[in-house]
């Protein structure tokens, strides 16, 4: 029977291994861009914001994180594709109760994809302006950018 010698040497990275910082986040206000047109994707960002609210305290007085949808990610609210996305919106409203989490959208992006405030979940804001404004807007007002 061999036995290899690696199940038996001691490597030593040459850097180490990494520390943890034990660091506590204070609230903060957040613009999240969202254009993914890909489920799993939007999935992974329904979940950053999720922890990033929780990790921030869930300060509904001093936090605040807004995420604007443009895009493709626009389809993803349509109330007719409510069936085939179901899941992602209830996490999605889930995000907005009773916290300092909203959901925007670009009102006129979404006409170019010919949807109507009246197509979209109430749980999103319909915005007039282009992402793009709300966006430099919410920085202007001193909001963090992540995308």
């Amino acid at each position: 029977m061999l036995i290899s010698p690696r199940l038996y040497a001691i490597e030593v990275p040459p850097w180490g291994t990494a520390g943890i910082e034990n660091i506590k986040y204070a609230s903060s206000k957040v613009v999240y861009d969202v254009t993914t047109g890909d489920e799993k994707a939007l999935s992974d960002i329904l979940s950053r914001v999720g922890l990033l609210y929780k990790l921030q305290g869930s300060d509904v007085f001093e936090g605040s994180v807004i995420v604007v949808i443009h895009g493709d990610a626009i389809p993803f609210f349509a109330t007719n594709q409510f069936e085939k996305y179901k899941n992602l919106m209830y996490r999605a409203n889930s995000l907005t109760v009773g916290t300092s989490v909203e959901f925007r959208m670009c009102n006129a992006a979404a006409k170019l994809l010919n949807y109507e405030a009246k197509d979209i979940h109430g749980f999103v804001k319909m915005v007039p302006m282009m992402a793009d404004a709300e966006i430099a807007r919410l920085q202007h007002d001193g909001y963090s950018y992540i995308h």
